[in-house]
């Protein structure tokens, strides 16, 4: 007998980026995420992506937030060809044209440079997979919801979005789904925030499921407690002022940005803060951090009052040192200033954007600091310089590792071990759980740790199919 549902892992399946899973109701087909898979070589991933599904096919779409590994996909599933709604909350409607814009344009302007260099070779350019106005397509179709509300968009399926406590907007899915006498109720965990994470809420308890997809990025270690990366980030920055450096940070320009703004304005009222120009160069975090401006209410209440205490309704008022850099001539300003500067910019795993062009030019120095404040995936530059690389390449030239490579995993906005383990406990039930969403050696200590609890859990392989 035919199962009457079945979900089928397309992405993040023993791997942390690239979101994606097929849930099929009877006749109906849901996609849950459609995230990209981040690496070295953008236009390439683009280029030889395939979905193993036919776009048209697919009935609705759902997606947990707005972080490229979770909704990058959209552009090219539109131009392929879907034409269904797309669900994300309020807070993911917003942010979701300044990421996927973003992240369109830079995929036209690498294939631009490629097309130039296939020119020069005699060989014929390579066609675009996709346009900005498949963004805007994407727009047109998505619809957002507040937490809390429930929604039955097609037949056998009921939504509800909670706080999942990990950016603006960020959400656990929860699905309610029917067919004939089965019912099952579905969900799946999107990223979970950790709780020390400042602006963000705690993730929400979920009482109740008989199927759980549960991330498992840091499910083999907990994090620092963030008094002490606090700690550890107010000393490097003093270590690079002392050395006569600047300091570079890769951020994701979507919630670790801001929340780094926010410890250096804290660090800067408490008289802390050597550095006196902070630039943000990140056409997208300056458009993100306006948006969050405008939300900083809804926002963790005990984080924002500490703004409002300082006479400061956002950001910039918060840390009147910071400098925004729109245009190309504005980043490229700053690699005539050598010394007594932050530098924050994307992409935060150093596969692309400004922050390539300022490790160019001062990876090299020994007096400057660079410091990772987020999970650098497999196979991305900033994993390689995580993991101690002596030399990258970089624009075609070789270049010498001399500046002091910091990690500082507090910061991360992702649930440790510990989080994910209460939240797991905290669900009645006994429902089955599939772990994804991380990397295999994260997976497995996860999956043992909840045996010890006497929770049974799964770690698909990509291409699994489970019936429910």
């Amino acid at each position: 007998m035919k199962a009457p549902f079945t979900l089928k892992f397309l992405g993040a399946a023993r791997y942390v980026t690239g979101s994606c899973y097929l849930l099929t109701i009877g006749k109906k087909r849901v996609l849950l995420d459609c995230g990209m898979v981040q690496g070295d070589d953008q236009v390439k991933e683009w280029h030889r992506y395939k979905f193993p599904f036919k776009p048209e096919s697919i009935d609705l779409v759902i997606i947990s937030h707005a972080h490229i590994d979770h909704c990058g996909l959209l552009p090219l599933l539109v131009a392929s060809g879907y034409k269904g709604p797309i669900l994300c909350t309020n807070g993911t409607r917003k942010l979701l044209p300044v990421l996927l814009k973003d992240s369109v344009f830079l995929y036209l302007k690498d294939l631009e440079w490629k097309n130039k260099r296939l020119k020069r070779r005699g060989k014929p350019p390579m066609p675009s997979v996709m346009s900005e106005k498949d963004v805007d397509r994407v727009m047109e179709l998505a619809d957002g919801l507040p937490y809390g509300k429930h929604k039955a968009p097609i037949p056998g399926l009921e939504l509800m979005f909670s706080d999942a406590g990990h950016i603006l907007g960020s959400a656990i899915v929860q699905l309610w789904i029917k067919q004939g006498q089965s019912a099952r109720h579905l969900v799946f965990s999107g990223d979970l925030g950790n709780p020390d994470t400042v602006l963000m809420n705690d993730p929400t308890p979920v009482e109740q499921a008989d199927i759980v997809l549960m991330e498992g990025t840091y499910g083999n270690r907990d994090h620092r407690p963030l008094d002490d990366t606090l700690e550890e980030f107010a000393q490097v920055l003093e270590s690079a002022f002392k050395a006569g450096g600047n300091v570079f940070i890769p951020a994701f320009a979507l919630g670790r940005t801001q929340e780094i703004l926010y410890f250096l304005g804290q660090l800067y009222h408490q008289g802390r803060l050597k550095q006196q120009l902070v630039f943000l160069d990140s056409p997208m975090a300056q458009s993100i951090t306006s948006i969050y401006n405008d939300n900083l209410q809804r926002l963790n209440r005990d984080d924002t009052q500490e703004m409002y205490n300082q006479n400061a309704g956002d950001f910039e008022s918060f840390l009147p040192i910071l400098r925004m850099t729109e245009t190309v001539e504005e980043s490229m300003a700053i690699n005539r200033v050598t010394q007594g500067a932050i530098i924050i910019a994307g992409s935060g795993m150093c596969n692309g954007g400004r922050i390539t062009h300022h490790l160019k030019h001062n990876l090299w120095r020994s007096q400057n600091h660079l410091i990772f404040v987020g999970f650098q995936a497999r196979g991305t530059l900033g994993r390689r310089l995580v993991d101690g690389a002596t030399t990258v390449k970089l624009f075609g030239q070789d270049i010498a590792v001399k500046a002091q490579v910091h990690t500082l995993g507090g910061f991360s906005a992702h649930a440790g071990q510990a989080e994910l383990l209460a939240w797991a406990k905290g669900i009645a039930g006994q429902p089955r759980f599939f772990l994804v969403h991380g990397e295999p050696e994260a997976l497995e200590a996860l999956q043992a740790k909840l045996q010890e609890e006497g929770i049974s859990a799964e770690i698909p392989e990509k291409g699994y199919v489970a019936e429910l």
